[in-house]
């Protein structure tokens, strides 16, 4: 808030963190020049992690961050309200969108037509805002609100892709979206109708008072449903496959990498924070069931990869096999289960990231996405598929990269729990994940070149690509951020936030 006659800075880091790229798709959308709008872009996205970094920081040093908005304090008026995990999730939503700001002019230029191109960065910045706000808020309502901004903003961005089957694609995910926005919002109002209240802290108070009554648990399972559909839980994920295929690469990078991360977030306030560890399992054992649809989740769309022809359509069922994983974290329920998923969510959006922006820069240079016109690429483009592979690898989870500490964590918390089961599963989807991008690796590295190279990517594009690539590897050996701040945010987490 502010203080005195000037503004402080560091007091309103919460408000800034969505305003700031809202105010970008707004301009944007004004002038509709690409290559200003690029620059907004830009400039906007690479304010956001520092911006994010400062809230973590202060939450580390301070904790809980209770921001009032519009002068009405909490729970009469909007809250702001930041502990560890979305702390968290904030630096990584924010970290994605620079890589991907700093990496889209060109790619944008070369898949959108030039009218369009400043609708796409107005778009983009407003997913963006969209997203940050869904991690702040400390509002059930507001949380509708911002979901139905990043949504509509992502239903524009993968209809402008190239191809008129973006535009089925995106309707597609507009019918399947909506009706997982109004899952929840039934579930919000269910709590809002017998705690009385929209703030999230405030209803995880009142609940304990009003736990028996079965609105409650038709509550939990409509968010349970909503959010299920955002983050293309097993079997909801139909859209999936479609809108990372037909949407502009570049948008297929930001979005793999964290519409479904909030989405998980999330589930996992209102799972743990809001009605808490003691509730779901007095009232709504539903762990057993989401065990079963993450196990399938990494088993059916592991195999499912293999058999794509488009690298895109692979890399997006492959999505859904990795989100199996968090949500298996999720129903362990212990901290090390918690700090697996959370760990998981940032590993697997920098190595998701890393494999689209390859395709990207494949794409640039040769119009290929089928896989088997792929072949030679490696040997005409060596330095992206180098990333490629390293990327690859993190997927798998071979050690030395990032995939493979999360999938450690994983792979502890179901031992510590008896369930030899899910190790098996999680081994089995790797050896399934070898296969299909071995698959890639194979025609890529050991055929002869198919598909001339036309133009090389340009430096930005490899850039950004080979800084997700070492990413990949920095975290599977410094693990302060990627592991130790998910292991405070799940003991948060299953703390829970009722007195």
């Amino acid at each position: 808030m502010a203080a005195g006659p000037g503004f402080d800075f560091a007091a309103n880091l919460p408000a800034l963190q969505v305003m700031v790229p809202l105010i970008g798709s707004v301009v944007c959308a004004v002038i509709r020049q690409r290559h200003l709008c690029a620059a907004i872009t830009i400039l906007c996205s690479a304010v956001m992690p520092v911006i994010a970094f400062m809230i973590l920081w202060q939450v580390q040093a301070s904790g809980t961050i209770s921001y009032a908005m519009g002068g009405w304090a909490p729970p009469i008026g909007i809250e702001y309200r930041i502990d560890t995990i979305n702390a968290f999730l904030l630096v990584l939503v924010s970290l994605m969108g620079a890589v991907v700001a700093l990496y889209a002019p060109r790619s944008v230029g070369n898949e959108i037509r030039p009218e369009k191109q400043g609708w796409y960065y107005s778009m983009y910045l407003m997913c963006l805002a969209g997203l940050l706000g869904m991690a702040i808020t400390g509002d059930a309502f507001n949380v509708f609100v911002f979901m139905e901004i990043s949504s509509l903003a992502m239903y524009t961005l993968i209809a402008l892709g190239s191809e008129r089957r973006a535009l089925v694609a995106a309707f597609q995910y507009l019918i399947i979206g909506t009706i997982g926005a109004s899952f929840y919002v039934i579930g919000a109002g269910l709590l809002f109708l017998v705690t009385g209240s929209l703030n999230l802290w405030d209803i995880a108070q009142r609940l304990p008072e009003v736990e028996n009554l079965r609105s409650v648990v038709a509550g939990l399972a409509f968010i349970v449903v909503g959010f299920g559909l955002k983050l293309a839980m097993f079997p909801m994920h139909l859209w999936l496959p479609n809108a990372y295929a037909f949407a502009p690469t570049v948008a297929t990078a930001f979005i793999a990498s964290t519409a479904t991360k909030v989405a998980i977030y999330l589930l996992l306030r209102f799972a743990f924070s809001v009605f808490g560890v003691d509730y779901l399992t007095e009232h709504a054992p539903g762990g057993e069931v989401f065990l079963v649809l993450a196990a399938l989740a990494m088993l059916v769309c592991s195999v499912s990869a293999i058999f794509q022809i488009n690298i895109k359509r692979m890399l997006a069922y492959s999505s859904v096999a990795q989100v199996g994983y968090m949500l298996a974290g999720i129903a362990i329920a212990t901290d090390i289960g918690l700090t697996g998923s959370i760990s998981h969510m940032f590993n697997h959006a920098i190595v998701k990231a890393c494999l689209f922006l390859a395709v990207g820069c494949i794409f640039f240079s040769t119009g290929v996405t089928r896989i088997e016109n792929m072949a030679g690429i490696g040997r005409t483009m060596p330095l992206t598929m180098a990333a490629f592979v390293i990327a690859g690898l993190g997927l798998i989870g071979v050690p030395g990269t990032a995939g493979f500490v999360s999938k450690w964590y994983l792979v502890q918390a179901a031992a510590d729990v008896g369930n030899w089961l899910i190790i098996a599963v999680i081994m089995v989807s790797s050896v399934l994940a070898v296969i299909y991008l071995g698959r890639v690796v194979e025609i890529a590295w050991f055929r002869e070149p198919k598909s001339a190279v036309v133009r090389k990517p340009p430096v930005e594009m490899m850039a950004m690509t080979w800084v997700l690539a070492l990413a990949t590897i920095w975290f599977g050996v410094q693990t302060d951020l990627s592991a130790g701040v998910p292991t405070i945010a799940a003991a948060e987490l299953l703390a829970g936030w009722a007195e």
